[in-house]
């Protein structure tokens, strides 16, 4: 049994950088997601496709490594997606995707707490269909996460992009984007604003990741704000999704998986939890920005940078 479900896309990430080889990292932000909450000791099932395929065995054994438990639709011939990320001389990456996504309906396993829905997988046609069936058949015993990481390249016409979004939110119990992600879905509007459009859909909270200034954290009570972990970065892959586990680890940490933890979120979200989980998920992305690819904290790793200096450890 898993507490969590994550449903979406593997990548393999083909890491670029001027002057050296190439390198293959496994990566695609909902596995990403689902490896780090397995790292944090959270029994969690990804349901995806993959490949039979090197980046497929890349990918899979790279998951089973965490313990995360991969359930596929089961078609075949499916290819593992892959994306080449080019890295500049600061660390930040762009994307270059081939990316398909046509997950069908499947059986989900039973106990299941929480639903996290992301990135392609969740607005991609045709399986975003089969992707957003699941959380809406689960939310009536599981709380649901999205976080959209934009990939432009990937989403078509605007509008339509923001109405798949939205979508996904107003599923939604708890909901992360990045700064970037916001900018490019409502051009020109601050983050705050987005923030109160998306929990007038349904959220109880919406964090706004805004790289290495921190992040922000909005409820229908108000805004808290999270420092920003300072380290050196070797590169921003999986940044983001270091956060959304570690987000997630928190809340489920604090009783506040499953649906009958719904109506006590607005309350239970206060600001020392909101403090506290930015906290949290800031020092986990940046450990994980601090070295190279999607390489997130395990348990023991995030306690330990937590710990006040000289703590016994």
């Amino acid at each position: 049994m898993s507490d969590f479900l994550v449903v979406g896309e593997c990548v393999a990430d083909i890491v670029r950088t001027p002057g050296s080889p190439d390198v293959p990292h496994p990566g695609g932000s909902p596995a990403n997601v689902a490896y780090g909450l397995a790292r944090l000791g959270r029994p969690t099932t990804l349901l995806t496709q993959l490949g039979q395929d090197d980046a497929g065995r890349l990918i899979g054994g790279h998951l089973a490594s965490a313990g995360v438990k991969v359930l596929t639709d089961g078609q075949a011939g499916v290819a593992t997606p892959t994306a080449v990320v080019t890295l500049d001389g600061r660390g930040a990456a762009t994307y270059d995707f081939d990316i398909g996504w046509t997950l069908r309906p499947v059986d989900v396993p039973a106990g299941v707490r929480h639903v996290h829905l992301g990135s392609i997988g969740a607005v991609q046609p045709p399986g975003a269909a089969a992707a957003l069936d699941v959380a809406a058949r689960l939310r009536g015993s599981a709380t649901v996460s999205y976080d959209p990481n934009v990939r432009p390249a990937l989403l078509g016409g605007r509008v339509e992009a923001v109405a798949r979004v939205e979508r996904c939110v107003a599923l939604s119990d708890l909901v992360k984007a990045s700064d970037e992600d916001v900018e490019w879905l409502y051009p020109g509007e601050p983050a705050a604003s987005v923030a109160r459009r998306w929990l007038e859909l349904g959220p109880a909270v919406v964090f706004v990741t805004l790289g290495g200034s921190g992040a922000l954290a909005f409820t229908r009570a108000g805004q808290v704000t999270g420092a920003p972990v300072v380290v050196e970065v070797a590169d921003t892959v999986g940044a983001g999704d270091a956060f959304m586990s570690a987000a997630l680890d928190t809340m489920a940490g604090l009783g506040l998986t499953g649906a009958a933890a719904r109506p006590d979120l607005p309350a239970a979200f206060d600001g020392p939890a909101l403090a506290r989980t930015l906290h949290r998920a800031g020092t986990a992305a940046a450990l994980t920005v601090s070295r190279s690819g999607a390489n997130p904290p395990d348990a023991a790793e995030l306690a330990a940078a937590l710990s006040p200096p000289g703590a016994a450890r």
